[in-house]
């Protein structure tokens, strides 16, 4: 179970008192989280999500806050820091940072369709349009420079096969760089995979997880999104659902030529980033009972993006 500080039902109880939501009645650790510490809290008065937060600086706390904030008031589907009595949303528990949140209806979905994936296009044009007036800035601490700084020594240990791939598109990030960072901007979710996603049916329910935000390229996080919902086993594009997802998105936002020519490269640098974090926690929680995501998957979904057959639509 990925719960990296368990807590007790005294302090628990202690910490929920201020939010006058009733007596504690349940609670228990969430398996699927990788980074920070997640509860699913039963009070009398509601259902409730806990999270500890066990990574990055706390510091960049009231920005997560904020941004929910904001995208609560355009009405998107998320969570958002509930206030104490006090009317502090940032509180501390177990020694961490902690944020408790209405916890949203609904369930993953681990095979998903078409519908599935133009109903996530859509949500994450909402996102982006919401937030692209006025981007609350965050750089993201995972983003190109922090590639190109972990990058050359984790592919040096890969063997001679697969190491020339990893190799080709750091290259390719060094030389894009500049381009990428000029494309349109907004707030990303930067981490919108299938299991930050709930549907409630065949409606989408809720956008969770929200602690890899921040400030950047909206392509960049279709590119994010995109390779999860629409990848097969084989790291292959289902075009069924990458059809569906992008002309979902078009129909709110439509793209522009400088997108439509870096949508390749896009789809590639996603691949990298999200290799190397999984390889980071791989080595990092190696022989505990944390939950580590496969990172040969995005080896896989990298050796299939070498060549990228389903353009962005409607590019103008």
């Amino acid at each position: 179970m990925s719960v990296f500080t368990p807590l007790e039902r005294e302090p628990l109880e202690a910490f929920l008192a201020p939010y006058g939501l009733g007596r504690l009645v349940h609670f228990q650790g969430i398996a699927e989280g990788s980074e920070n510490s997640n509860f699913f809290v039963s009070l009398e008065r509601g259902e409730f999500v806990l999270t500890l937060v066990e990574r990055g600086p706390s510091g960049d706390l009231p920005f997560f806050i904020e941004l929910l904030d904001v995208l609560h008031a355009a009405g998107l589907p998320v969570p958002y820091a509930l206030r104490s009595d006090a009317g502090e949303a940032l509180r501390e528990l177990a020694g961490k940072p902690a944020l408790l949140q209405p916890r949203l209806p609904g369930r993953h979905v681990h095979a998903p369709n078409a519908h599935h994936c133009a109903e996530v296009g859509d949500l994450l044009a909402r996102l982006h349009l919401a937030t692209r007036g006025q981007i609350l800035e965050r750089p993201s601490d995972r983003g190109l420079d922090w590639m190109l700084a972990e990058g050359p020594a984790r592919a040096a240990r890969l063997d001679a096969t697969t190491r020339p791939l990893l190799e080709a598109a750091l290259a390719e990030i060094a030389a894009l760089g500049e381009r990428v960072r000029g494309l349109p901007r907004a707030n990303l979710h930067a981490d919108l995979f299938r299991d930050n996603v709930l549907f409630d049916g065949a409606h989408l329910a809720g956008l969770i997880d929200f602690y890899n935000a921040c400030s950047g390229p909206m392509l960049y996080d279709l590119a994010i999104c995109l390779n999860d919902w629409c990848s097969a086993a084989d790291g292959r594009l289902e075009p069924a659902h990458a059809h569906a997802l992008l002309g979902a998105y078009a129909a709110r936002r439509p793209f522009g030529a400088a997108e439509a020519e870096l949508w390749p490269a896009l789809l590639r640098i996603a691949c990298v980033r999200f290799w190397l974090s999984r390889q980071i926690a791989a080595d990092a929680f190696a022989g505990q009972d944390v939950l580590i995501h496969d990172p040969d998957e995005f080896l896989r979904r990298l050796a299939q993006r070498q060549r990228v057959e389903i353009p962005l639509p409607f590019a103008l």
